[in-house]
């Protein structure tokens, strides 16, 4: 693996993204609505402040996961992959040029989800918003991680959808959104403090009720760039060059 591979990569990954104006809707127009709507529904009531920091991280997260694997997928199946690894481009050169073309994305969607979060759709938060942006960035790049991660595992786009109960469900009904984790039985309660969604929902959380939260997360933003590293890592391993 070498940084000119990796960064080629990454050039060629933004210029197709650039050339699909639906997944650009996907990845930053979603996001902006679902919030949109939640403070709608919610207008007049102390709930969208209470929730909207955390689902601010759930949201992106989510639409980076599916738009990410499939992506991935669809290099296989259209020959694209292994047409590449017949260069001397080698898989991690693929996976962390994905991973550094979708965080760059990742970026630009939580500066419009956040912004629109907290200007338009008047979130209030005890928090800087330099911060609520970052533990946003630091969420959707996750969930670019885990869609890499997730794409080896599936051999056409509808299974690549698939995945998303399997990956993602069960870290939201564990991270605390549904149900407070100091509530949940004890063995559920240890899987979610080790599961990465967990800590994104802790981490925006606090950025809603602290002033200074900053060193309050380190250890949530820690976790979740360890997750990020270990599936990138393992999607690095178990990537195939096409699919059968």
């Amino acid at each position: 693996m070498t940084p000119r591979r990796t960064l080629a990569t990454t050039a060629r990954i933004l210029r197709q993204i650039r050339r699909d104006h639906r997944t650009v809707a996907l990845m930053l127009v979603v996001p902006v609505v679902l919030m949109g709507l939640l403070a709608w529904i919610f207008a007049d009531t102390p709930v969208f402040d209470r929730i909207g920091a955390a689902l601010l991280g759930v949201f992106p997260f989510v639409v980076m996961f599916i738009v990410t694997s499939v992506a991935t997928l669809r290099e296989r199946m259209s020959g694209t992959l292994e047409r590449l690894l017949t260069t001397p481009m080698a898989k991690g050169d693929f996976m962390f040029g994905y991973a550094l073309a979708f965080g760059f994305m990742a970026v630009v969607q939580a500066l419009v989800t956040t912004g629109f979060a907290l200007w338009a759709f008047g979130l209030d938060v005890a928090g800087p918003p330099w911060v609520l942006w970052l533990v946003a960035v630091v969420d959707a790049v996750l969930g670019t991680a885990l869609g890499l991660l997730a794409s080896g595992f599936a051999r056409t786009e509808f299974q690549a959808v698939q995945m998303m109960p399997a990956f993602v469900l069960p870290q939201f009904l564990l991270c605390g959104l549904l149900v407070p984790r100091d509530r949940l039985p004890g063995v559920l309660e240890v899987l979610s403090d080790v599961l990465p969604l967990s800590h994104a929902v802790d981490a925006m959380q606090q950025v809603t009720q602290l002033t200074d939260p900053l060193p309050e997360i380190g250890t949530n933003l820690a976790v979740m760039a360890a997750w990020i590293a270990v599936a990138l890592a393992l999607g690095s391993l178990t990537l195939r060059r096409r699919t059968d």
